[in-house]
């Protein structure tokens, strides 16, 4: 029972924007993920469930480290927001928090899903491996912890 017009969305038409770092670097991403808690009512020799606390899960990003503009350069500068390693000074969370979108997109380049998440910071930053055999491109790999994630449409 398949739409005649049924055209789904593709895993290669995205866009991810941070301010800071440059969109084209972007390699792969995650879509939000979340968890609720559980909460279990013990009686008599039953059990009964609800819905605890929600979470949002922690977003996985990967970046190409190109020569020029460094994107280990523009990650690294976000860091020194939250924490500067040279002088050990811990930055205000309005300074290193993040606002982040993702957009989806159709054959054509329009957004067809756009997600808003707010408060971003990089709770682990991985600049990647070398490797004198291989001849793939350098990359990053950041996660992001996050406080709202919005699905806007």
């Amino acid at each position: 029972m398949l739409a005649n017009k049924f055209e789904p969305k593709r895993k290669f038409r995205w866009i991810i924007e941070i301010e800071g770092v440059d969109a084209f670097l972007a390699k792969t991403a995650n879509r939000p993920t979340y968890t609720f808690e559980e909460i279990t009512i013990d009686w008599i020799n039953t059990k009964r469930y609800l819905a605890g606390k929600f979470a949002f899960e922690t977003l996985a990003i990967t970046l190409y480290d190109p020569i020029a503009p460094s994107g280990a350069q523009q990650v690294q500068e976000w860091i020194r927001l939250n924490y500067e390693i040279v002088s050990g000074r811990s930055g205000y969370a309005d300074f290193y928090k993040r606002d982040l979108t993702l957009k989806l997109l159709d054959g054509v380049g329009n957004v067809v899903e756009l997600w808003d998440l707010t408060g971003c910071w990089p709770t682990n930053v991985t600049y990647g491996d070398l490797d004198y055999a291989s001849q793939e491109a350098v990359e990053m790999s950041l996660t992001l912890r996050f406080d709202q994630a919005i699905l806007q449409y």
